[in-house]
């Protein structure tokens, strides 16, 4: 009986680690493919975190320091500079912040001119130096007050005041969202998700689970005859949704609604994915811009990745398309950890190739590194207990 039980018991050993799988250790799909193992995770967000902020230093900002593209970047750089030992990355963002007097742009009420107010508010619930969110509180308390009465068609520069193209719910609803956590304030957040439903309502296609980018789509079509939705488009609204999400207490009434939006858009977006765990920049037209767009295909997998990490979707179906996204996204970056196939400041699907770059696509893909890593840290967490 003894030794049978020996022979079990290794058996068991054998199967569980003794024999080069730990049960210890990253879950067995990471072991069998170099590019998903969290420490090469990480070598590969360090290695495009530090070209990004190379670039910088050596050739200075191509935008406005306060502008939305960097904006966008900065998310990814706190995202990864928030892991232990990082924080050099996060003093990059503080020095910003002290350049610009921790100011927005100069569009009080343009989005994409207070999208960097999401990334003050986090450093500064993680830092608590009032100086940094202070000039955003004045600014988000004039947002609120603001009627928020016009309707969102496409003309009199409406972006001026309103949420009315769908790139906005990126810039917009997570930096108040962000600042309501940060002065624990929900004034903010109510204001975030009351507009979020009042542009949902306007350009979320329900059949097609997908967003048009503004009005002025709802009647052009692809050369495939399908409806025109833009993959970077709809990737700032799933990127934009997590981040609201992250900020809304589980008791909040719109939470739930805002999960089944999410879910909805989830699996649509996960159904259009390309064998290469890419997304063209056209989402029913894969085949007009026959190349994988990494700016879209970051966001897409960040917030997928998200809803891993948060116990919103089932590992079985979408952990898989998470791994074929990151592996699509490391194809991306040249040697010198540029990345590429980041379509340009546009506002419809466009080509790209391996040159095309912008400082957004780093902040996507930092946003999935980082998403991705901290799901398999969880799950080796889960293996040691």
């Amino acid at each position: 009986m003894k030794h049978m039980n020996f022979r079990h018991l290794l058996l068991i050993l054998i199967l569980t680690g003794c024999c080069g799988y730990s049960a210890f250790s990253e879950p067995m799909h990471a072991k069998r493919d170099s590019v998903l193992q969290k420490t090469n995770i990480f070598k590969m967000m360090q290695r495009v975190a530090d070209w990004q902020l190379n670039t910088w230093r050596k050739k200075g900002f191509n935008h406005r320091k306060a502008d939305w593209t960097n904006g966008a970047c900065y998310t990814g750089i706190f995202a990864f500079g928030n892991i232990k030992g990082n924080e050099h990355y996060l003093k990059t963002l503080v020095d910003i912040g002290d350049e610009l007097a921790w100011n927005t742009g100069h569009l009080r009420f343009h989005a994409d001119d207070y999208c960097v107010g999401q990334t003050y508010a986090q450093l500064y619930s993680k830092f608590k130096k009032k100086k940094m969110i202070a000039p955003f509180i004045l600014q988000a308390d004039s947002i609120v007050n603001q009627p928020h009465n016009e309707p969102l068609n496409w003309k009199n520069k409406i972006q001026n005041r309103e949420w009315a193209w769908c790139d906005a719910l990126f810039m917009g609803p997570p930096s108040l969202a962000y600042l309501s956590t940060a002065t624990k304030d929900e004034k903010y957040l109510n204001t975030a998700v009351k507009l979020w439903w009042k542009t949902t309502e306007f350009l979320y296609d329900p059949t097609e689970k997908l967003f048009f980018r503004d009005e002025s789509f709802f009647n052009k079509r692809e050369k495939n005859g399908q409806k025109i939705f833009w993959s970077r488009g709809n990737g700032w609204v799933l990127a934009g949704l997590v981040r609201v999400l992250e900020n809304t207490p589980k008791n909040h009434p719109d939470r739930a609604k805002l999960v089944q939006l999410y879910q909805d858009m989830v699996g649509k977006v996960a159904s259009l994915q390309q064998p290469d765990g890419s997304w063209h920049a056209s989402l029913l037209d894969p085949a007009s811009f026959p190349v994988k767009e990494m700016s879209g295909t970051g966001f897409f997998s960040y917030a997928i990745a998200w809803g891993l990490n948060h116990g919103l979707l089932e590992k079985k179906q979408y952990l898989p398309v998470v791994e074929k996204s990151w592996k699509a996204l490391v194809s991306a970056v040249h040697d010198d950890g540029m990345l590429g196939y980041v379509q340009p400041i546009g506002a419809s699907p466009d080509a790209v190739n391996a040159n095309s770059t912008e400082v957004y696509g780093v902040g996507a893909f930092l946003l999935a590194g980082t998403q991705l890593y901290q799901y398999l840290k969880s799950q080796e967490k889960a293996y040691k207990n």
